[in-house]
């Protein structure tokens, strides 16, 4: 009887274990992917502020219709990209690129920096962009955590067991388009 007893806790703490270290592979995958229906929440909601902000200028500055015209492009973009986080970030790079021309055209239009309408559209982009950040870094913290687990021994023996992989970040490359967008009320 003591044999019997020996072989199953031999068999079982193993096995224990085991589930244990896949239910929690488990977890962090769905964690991530939760992360990043928040970055996709925030994203849709940027996508759908846009169209509006380029309106707003249109009206003082007409004759700047070539960056407006790339912004819509880029947004548009940016919209149709579904792919890994890292494709996506390029996507959303350059789109970060072009809102900063668009708010740089702004500040050559007194009366448009004055607009209530510019201003309010301005200001909401700039919460969405804070939002997006947030949602970024929670995103790469839930990645870095199934990382480090697809990657570090033990874990990484059942990781690859059960066809676990790590996850790409989403950031981004260049220092200049972590600025979030500036509201100037003056």
């Amino acid at each position: 009887m003591g044999y019997v007893i020996a072989i199953a806790v031999i068999i079982l703490i193993p096995l224990i274990w085991v589930m244990a270290i896949y239910n929690r592979l488990v977890k962090i995958r769905q964690t991530v992917s939760d992360s990043w229906a928040g970055i996709d929440v925030e994203l849709k909601r940027r996508y759908d502020l846009i169209p509006n902000l380029v309106e707003t200028v249109k009206g003082y500055a007409a004759h700047e219709r070539d960056t407006l015209q790339s912004v819509v492009e880029l947004r548009n973009k940016a919209v149709a990209s579904t792919g890994s986080p890292a494709s996506q970030a390029v996507d959303e790079q350059k789109l970060a690129l072009g809102l900063q021309r668009l708010f740089a055209i702004a500040e050559s239009y007194p009366q448009l920096k004055a607009d209530q309408n510019y201003l309010a559209l301005q200001k909401e982009l700039a919460i969405t962009e804070d939002r997006i950040a947030a949602s970024r870094r929670f995103y790469n913290g839930n990645v870095r955590d199934m990382n480090t687990l697809c990657q570090t021994f033990p874990t990484n023996l059942i990781a690859g067991a059960f066809g676990f992989e790590p996850v790409t970040f989403f950031e981004l490359t260049n220092v200049t388009e972590r600025v979030v967008p500036r509201v100037a009320m003056d």
